[in-house]
């Protein structure tokens, strides 16, 4: 009975969603006040009616009812109740429900903290909202409906996938949902606006919380599906430029462009067009990302979803949203006048250039992911497009936003300078340049990506604190200090998030350049060196796990003849998935990770083995972590609340009364 009433649920918030697209946006054409209000309780009732049906589809999964096909297909009795929960958006079915399910909690938040909006611009957002929802409703109901029934239940399941039943992929999903569904709001208020003919101040306000709000999910996604990969897959990398990976960091990339050009228009009511075209495209990137994870186009170890016949129906979706928001967007670009006149030197310029380089960046990746499929298509050759393509095209544009970040942050609005900023950064710049130059002369090897990585890194942090501290004016140090303490939060928050910025490019250089390897047959007993320790193979066992056999061996690290730590390598099999995986074992250190993998049994005896020496693999997660934060802060001041500030009371003039 739960599952019929959340099936038809799921079918009201449709009819709701249809409702809600509609009679606003008339009502704001027209002038109905009462039409536009009724946005916001649609959006309201839309989605308690999702948060239902998502609650008793887990509910489904939590007590095993294997009457639910999906429930079947990817659970089982003996898994723990965390992977359970997590299976519910563990398959194309659940998750495409918990995508609707964020959509509707977007909508909805727009509803209840936008009061401070224009009625009509408010309506039209909520309307628009409603529409991506109804596409999306229809598409779940009538081709992925997660409430199947099978008529003689069995009694155990089919288990979920072993490389998903991990706690780094419990939490990944949402976060990258939150992210990719959160840009469907800038989109709803760049249509908005377009459909208004006007974007102004108050407008790049309104926009700015929801694409940090999304930039800053995307980011902790993106983290833990790195940390994820690291930690989980055994071959002792972060990123592999995978397909699914890449349809992550270009939104990304494009949110983070958004972002700024915001502030340009916020500040100065320039860049009105492209910050239009920047939130059209930043979600039509998270809809190319559904199209890939779902389609089977493309070849990913992270696509869940195999179904050309669903993939071109998200990518008509696809192109009913970006064409005919795009078409708008031609229609209406001549209304989008930029105000604000600058400087080649000054702020907006540096926030232009960021853009440039986020934008081309994110071209490079878009190339690099489709054009196997276009290649395949076009002139029939199977090609693959890997990671040194990315490496060597990627990376220039990241120097160069690495080199530039910190410069325009520091520059005045409209008509900057060149000796204020030359003067903050030269201690900065003496200290990069001191630091990689010693990270040259201390490294084994001539790599070059070490020490630049050195010099970058040091460069961006010194320049998010040489922001602060040139925002405290030129007092003694104590009254410095205290203004910097009184600053915004949103100066806060972008510090923040630029020194993450450093701190992740700088990890990923020095991790790279620095890591050593060690693959080996080894011997019960055997102990080799590895850089500054020994590795020792003490034993291997067979042992049963909850739901899974596994194979797991203990290995020693040993510095000289004292024993440090022993480290438990596993591989393991799932009977009822009939599936492998890796498990390895790490030690987690400030400055390095050891990280051990145990492979097959050989056949004369031996075990194949693989020992890493990974420096600052944990600084990586750690800016990422940062870059959050940043945005965490950023989004508490109350300068950046959901909405723009209430406007000011008018204060009604009273004619002054001769005394009697």
């Amino acid at each position: 009975m739960l599952n019929e009433l959340a099936h038809f649920a799921l079918i009201l918030a449709f009819g709701v969603a249809i409702v809600q697209m509609v009679v606003p946006l008339i009502g704001a054409h027209r002038g109905n006040v009462a039409w536009m209000n009724l946005a916001e309780p649609a959006a309201t009732v839309q989605f308690l009616l999702l948060g239902f049906s998502f609650a008793a589809l887990t509910w489904g999964f939590i007590v095993s009812d294997f009457s639910l096909q999906l429930v079947y297909l990817n659970s089982h009795t003996d898994k723990p109740l965390i992977y359970k929960i997590t299976g519910v958006w563990g398959n194309h079915e659940g998750s495409m429900l918990l995508w609707v399910l964020i959509l509707a909690l977007f909508g909805a938040c727009a509803g209840w903290f936008g009061g401070n909006l224009p009625m009509r611009l408010r309506a039209r957002v909520l309307a628009v909202q409603a529409s991506i929802s109804v596409a999306f409703l229809a598409f779940v109901i009538f081709t992925s409906n997660p409430f199947l029934r099978l008529e003689v239940p069995p009694l155990n399941g089919r288990d979920l996938n072993p490389l998903l039943q991990d706690p780094g992929l419990a939490f990944h999903p949402p976060f990258l949902y939150l992210g990719y569904v959160g840009l469907s709001m800038a989109f709803s208020f760049a249509v908005a606006a377009l459909i208004e003919g006007r974007v102004d101040a108050a407008w790049g306000r309104w926009v700015r919380p929801w694409t940090l709000a999304a930039w800053m999910f995307l980011t902790v996604g993106i983290a833990l599906g790195s940390w994820w990969a690291y930690y989980e897959l055994g071959w002792g990398g972060f990123w592999f430029w995978d397909p699914v990976e890449n349809a992550s960091l270009m939104p990304w990339l494009i949110a983070a462009a958004l972002l700024h050009s915001a502030i340009v228009v916020e500040k100065r009511e320039a860049l009105k067009s492209w910050t239009i075209l920047l939130a059209i495209l930043a979600f039509g990137f998270s809809l190319l990302g559904a199209f890939i994870v779902r389609s089977g186009v493309l070849i990913s170890v992270h696509a869940f979803a195999v179904d050309p016949e669903r993939g071109i129906l998200l990518l008509i979706i696809l192109g009913i949203f970006l064409g005919g928001s795009l078409t708008l967007f031609a229609f209406r670009a001549s209304a989008m006048q930029s105000k604000g006149v600058f400087s080649t030197i000054s702020r907006e310029s540096a926030l232009v250039l960021n853009n440039i380089l986020l934008a081309v960046s994110c071209f490079v990746v878009f190339i690099g992911t489709m054009w196997p499929l276009a290649a395949e298509m076009l002139f029939d050759r199977t090609l693959s497009v890997g990671p040194p393509f990315f490496d060597a095209a990627f990376t220039p544009f990241m120097v160069a936003l690495a080199i530039a970040l910190p410069l325009g942050s520091m520059l005045a609005w409209k008509r900057g300078t060149l000796e204020r900023m030359s003067k903050a950064m030269a201690g900065w710049l003496v200290l990069a340049v001191a630091l990689a130059g010693l990270a040259y002369a201390v490294q084994s090897g001539n790599s070059a990506l070490g020490p630049v990585g050195v010099a970058l890194g040091v460069w961006v942090v010194g320049g998010a604190i040489a922001d602060l501290w040139l925002r405290a004016g030129r007092d003694d140090l104590r009254t410095r200090l205290r203004r910097i303490g009184n600053l915004p939060r949103a100066d806060w928050g972008k510090a923040t998030a630029h020194i993450g910025m450093g701190v992740t490019v700088f990890a990923v250089a020095a991790m790279l350049a620095w890591q050593k390897e060690d693959i080996r047959i080894a011997q019960i007993g055997d102990r080799w060196d590895m850089g500054a320790f020994q590795v020792q193979l003490d034993a291997v066992n067979q042992l049963q796990g909850p739901n899974y056999v596994t194979t797991m061996a203990d290995m020693s690290i040993w510095r000289g003849d004292r024993e440090l730590y022993t480290l438990q390598p596993e591989k393991r099999f799932y009977p009822v998935a009939n599936m492998p995986t890796t498990e390895a074992a790490i030690s987690n250190g400030f400055i390095r990770d050891v990280y051990v993998v145990v492979g097959d049994p050989q056949v004369n005896g031996g075990w194949a083995v693989r020992v890493y020496d990974k420096p600052f693999a944990n600084w990586i997660w750690g800016g990422c972590i940062l870059m959050a934060l940043g945005g965490i802060f950023s989004l508490s001041d109350r300068r950046l609340r959901v909405g723009a500030a209430s406007a000011k009371p008018v204060r009604r003039r009273v004619d002054a009364v001769p005394a009697e």
